[in-house]
C-alpha cells in the first residue's frame, strides 16, 4: 500500500518539473532576442557628378505676327491654334479691298445688264476684274507653331492688322527656377538635362544664361537653358525639372542612397553598420548625389564596411542582424 502512494506521488511530481524547466527554456530564449533579416552593401569609392535641380517649364523667346500687307478681306485661312508650321508655308491670303471693289463693281454691272451690248460689256469687265485680281498670300517666316489669330476666315482686315502670331522654333527654350544658394554655381555653357513627364528620355540642352528676375518670395531666380537636338521640340508651357551638373566629386566614400535616413524633424542623417553580427546607427554628413548613390563627407565610416540598405527602418542600435542575400 506504502509502494502504490509513493507510485502515484511519483507521477504528480513528474509533469510538474517538467513544466517548470519548459518555463525556464522559454524564459531563457525570451531573454536572446531573435536576429532580424537585413540585406547590406559595401561602402566604395566612386566619382559623383555634382548636380542642382530646378523645376521650369518651355517657353518662347521670340514671337512672330503675320500681318496684314495691305486693306482687303482675308479670303482664306489654312491654319488654326496649335498647328505646326514651316518656313514659307501658306497660312492664308488676302484680296486688296480696291480690287475687290472693282470686281463687286463689275458684277453689279453684268447684274443689271438689259441688253446682249451691255451684257457682253459687262462680261469684259468681269473678266477684267478677276484677271486684276490683287491677292497676297500669307506666309511663315519662321519654323514654329501657330500661338493665336486676331481674324478669322471673311473677315476684313486693315492694313499692317495682326492676323497670327507664331512662336518662333528657334528660340524655345527651358527656364527653371533655381534656389540662391546654387546660381554662383551655375555657369554659361555647362551641360544641362531637362526631364519632361511623358518622355521616356532626358532632352538634352546647354545653360544660356541667368535671367535678371530673381523671385523674393522663394529666393530663385530663373535660368535659360537652351535645347539641343531636332527631338526637343516641344510646345510652350509644358512643366519639367532641369538638372545641371556644376561639378565632379573624385574617389570620394558612396553608398546606395537607400541606406541614408534623415530625419526630417532633426534635418540629421544616419546609417546602419554591420558589425560581428549587430547593427550600430551612425550620423553622417551627406555630399553629392547621383544614381541612386549617396556620397559620405564624415562619419566613422571606411571602404568595404558593410552597411544596411533594407530592413533598417525601426532597427535598435546594437540589435542583431540576419544579413539576406
Amino acid at each position: 500500500m506504502r509502494r502504490s502512494a509513493a507510485i502515484f506521488l511519483s507521477l504528480l511530481v513528474l509533469p510538474a518539473c517538467a513544466r517548470e524547466r519548459e518555463d525556464k527554456a522559454a524564459a531563457t530564449d525570451s531573454s536572446v532576442p531573435a536576429a532580424i533579416p537585413v540585406r547590406v552593401a559595401a561602402v566604395v569609392r566612386a566619382t559623383l557628378a555634382q548636380v542642382v535641380s530646378g523645376p521650369g517649364r518651355t517657353t518662347a523667346f521670340s514671337q512672330l505676327k503675320v500681318r496684314a500687307p495691305f486693306p482687303g478681306t482675308l479670303t482664306e485661312l489654312r491654319v488654326i491654334d496649335g498647328d505646326a508650321v514651316r518656313r514659307g508655308q501658306v497660312l492664308g491670303s488676302i484680296v486688296s479691298r480696291d480690287s475687290e471693289a472693282a470686281l463687286a463693281g463689275a458684277r453689279e454691272m453684268r447684274r443689271q445688264a438689259s441688253s446682249p451690248a451691255e451684257q457682253s460689256d459687262a462680261d469684259r469687265a468681269v473678266a477684267l476684274a478677276e484677271k486684276n485680281l490683287v491677292r497676297a498670300p500669307l506666309l511663315a517666316s519662321a519654323d514654329g507653331r501657330v500661338l493665336s489669330h486676331a481674324a478669322s476666315r471673311g473677315d476684313r482686315v486693315s492694313e499692317d492688322q495682326e492676323i497670327l502670331v507664331i512662336e518662333d522654333a528657334a528660340s524655345v527654350a527651358f527656364v527653371a527656377d533655381f534656389p540662391q544658394a546654387d546660381l554662383g554655381r551655375i555657369r554659361p555653357g555647362e551641360k544641362a538635362s531637362v526631364e519632361i513627364g511623358g518622355r521616356a528620355r532626358p532632352i538634352s540642352g546647354v545653360v544660356r544664361t541667368l535671367l535678371p528676375s530673381a523671385n523674393p518670395a522663394d529666393y530663385t531666380a530663373p535660368v535659360r537653358i537652351d535645347f539641343q537636338g531636332a527631338e526637343s521640340q516641344l510646345p510652350l508651357g509644358v512643366f519639367g525639372t532641369a538638372r545641371i551638373t556644376v561639378g565632379r566629386r573624385e574617389n570620394v566614400l558612396v553608398v546606395p542612397e537607400a541606406a541614408v535616413l534623415r530625419d526630417d524633424v532633426t534635418g540629421v542623417s544616419r546609417l546602419a553598420v554591420v558589425q560581428e553580427g549587430r547593427a550600430h546607427w551612425l550620423v553622417v554628413t551627406t555630399g553629392a548625389r547621383e544614381a541612386g548613390r549617396t556620397e559620405i563627407l564624415s562619419g566613422q565610416l571606411a571602404e568595404g564596411d558593410r552597411i544596411v540598405v533594407s530592413g533598417q527602418v525601426g532597427l535598435p542600435d546594437g540589435s542583431p542582424v540576419s544579413v539576406q542575400p
